[in-house]
């Protein structure tokens, strides 16, 4: 295991930490910091891919793991949903992060994008979703749903990852009934056992730069504490914007994926 510092110039460093504070925020707000965080961790000189994603994930289970416990204390989710769906969402990102090794991510990114497109039209055409929570199911059915959710979407961050908190949320938001501002109080929660689960993976496949990991952590940590304030002294309305524009982003990279993948000569 190497630390990763040995060849990074100072305002290499400095990028990783910005990043890594605005990803935190982002994702404790909506989630989607990847987008912001995993470009910059590829621009440290030397690193591979796998090193890129595995450092990258232990960067964010510090903030995913701030934010989860900033939003329990102001918050209070009920934790009788929030373990199950976690427990099965770190199941499923360990069998995503193995698919991943061997599938190409551009046969999937298409499905994304269109997903994307209609979570971002449902939401902005019904401003009423999610500003409170009514939940849709109760028993055995609420709980079933939500491990449900928890292991697909946690085997779609093991195997792509971009977005996965928004996904969470708005799965939350629009198949369970939670308001948004207690679909990302759970999310924080089911979003820290996918990124354990990805790293379960990832460890014995590529050397992790500790050094950089504990420094994106920390930089993570601050932006999630940040973020998770927020959002709670904000509310939903406050992160149904955010979403949007989070989710208008993602649709943008994704869209350049496809496109680059397909048509670009």
């Amino acid at each position: 295991m190497i630390s990763g510092f040995e060849h990074i110039q100072l305002g290499t460093i400095i990028l990783v930490v910005v990043a890594g504070f605005a990803a935190g925020w982002v994702d404790a707000v909506v989630g989607g910091g990847g987008l912001i965080q995993l470009p910059v961790m590829l621009l440290v000189p030397g690193i591979t891919p796998v090193q890129a994603l595995a450092t990258n994930k232990m960067g964010s289970i510090f903030g995913t793991t701030t934010s989860a416990v900033t939003y329990y204390r102001r918050v209070g989710p009920d934790l009788r949903t929030a373990i199950p769906m976690a427990v099965i969402a770190l199941g499923g990102s360990f069998g995503g992060a193995i698919i991943a090794a061997s599938l190409p991510q551009s046969v999937f990114k298409p499905i994304i994008v269109a997903a994307l497109i209609a979570v971002a039209l449902f939401t902005a055409l019904k401003p009423s979703v999610g500003e409170l929570t009514v939940l849709r199911h109760s028993g055995h059915r609420h709980y079933l749903l939500a491990c449900l959710i928890g292991g697909v979407i946690g085997f779609y961050d093991g195997m792509i990852g971009p977005g996965t908190g928004s996904f969470l949320i708005i799965a939350m938001v629009t198949l369970m009934g939670y308001a948004f501002l207690e679909a990302s109080a759970k999310a924080k929660i089911v979003n820290m056992a996918t990124n354990v689960g990805a790293l379960l993976f990832f460890l014995p496949h590529g050397s992790l730069l500790w050094g950089v990991g504990l420094l994106l952590g920390l930089a993570n940590m601050c932006g999630g504490y940040l973020g998770a304030r927020t959002a709670v002294k904000q509310g939903s309305k406050f992160i149904r914007i955010v979403f949007l524009l989070v989710v208008g982003v993602l649709i943008l990279k994704l869209g350049s994926d496809v496109w680059n993948d397909n048509f670009a000569s």
